[in-house]
């Protein structure tokens, strides 16, 4: 069902793309704007693990210097029948984890020292599983596709907003009321904020296939379910000073925001994840 609903969310954005296109540049407004996000976009997924893991100060480890870690990498890899990745590690105490890497055989695992800290073993495999199903599931592909159609979109409606600014409307539509002018204007307001909830929602679905090939990975629906909920209340007492460009990679969303927030989180609410690992039975 999640692997249905991100196809048709991915439908969706593409649908806006060509809509909006339609709309302000015809096609030709189209194909501009969706080869220059896809250029962008290609650039940040072939250096993305490079990138993030500058970011954080990770720090390749070997497995003299982290056996227990690694050991728990290697074995899940080939349980998942995927190539060992690489291991980092984080210097930071809030507890998380995230996967990066531009396909199967240039993947990264990354944790915190917090995580290592607060987790047992069955904790652990669990959610060195659900990172190993982003992986798997080639999850870095879908993101960067959804980045680049939201990214085009976004960059149609920045057209969208500068012709309305100097006037981007015919006279006719000035004489019919305004209608061009305030459909540039609504465009520039909405198609952004569209996009944003269509690509945090392919990311929401995304979080629930790996929680539950994870699951099934590590054998542990129930020691996923419990390090789920030791990170949520860790994530809490010890915010992390992450960048919301990044926050859709880890394992639990690294910041914090009210209700309003919820709508453009990228990660499922915590409760319904651990409530769906619950019901799984233990392989």
């Amino acid at each position: 069902m999640n692997t249905i609903r991100t196809t048709l969310l991915l439908g969706a954005l593409t649908g806006l793309l060509m809509l909006i296109g339609g709309y302000f540049g015809g096609k030709s407004g189209v194909v501009i704007a969706f080869l220059f996000a896809m250029v962008m976009n290609f650039g940040s997924y072939w250096f993305s693990d490079k990138i993030v893991l500058r970011m954080y100060k990770a720090q390749e480890i070997s497995e003299s210097q982290a056996p227990e870690l690694y050991g728990i990498v290697k074995n899940l890899a080939l349980r998942g029948d995927l190539p060992m990745p690489r291991v980092y590690v984080i210097p930071e105490n809030t507890p998380n984890a995230f996967a990066t890497g531009r396909d199967e055989n240039h993947a990264v695992v990354a944790v915190t020292e917090g995580i290592t800290r607060i987790l047992n073993r069955d904790e652990l495999e669990g959610v060195i599983g659900h990172e190993l199903t982003h992986i798997k599931n080639k999850d870095m592909l879908i993101g960067s596709i959804a980045a680049t159609l939201a990214g085009a979109i976004v960059m149609l409606a920045n057209m969208a907003q500068w012709a309305a600014i100097f006037g981007g409307v015919s006279r006719d539509d000035d004489e019919g009321g305004g209608g061009g002018l305030i459909g540039l204007i609504l465009m520039a307001i909405l198609a952004p904020i569209a996009a944003t909830v269509i690509q945090m929602a392919i990311s929401r679905s995304r979080e629930f296939l790996a929680d539950a090939g994870g699951a099934r990975i590590s054998g542990k629906p129930y020691g996923l379910a419990g390090a789920l909920e030791k990170l949520q209340r860790a994530s809490q007492a010890i915010p992390m000073d992450a960048n919301p460009s990044t926050a859709h990679m880890f394992i639990v969303n690294p910041l914090t925001g009210g209700s309003l927030m919820s709508l453009f989180s990228t990660h499922p609410p915590l409760e319904e994840r651990i409530a769906r690992l619950k019901s799984m039975r233990p392989a």
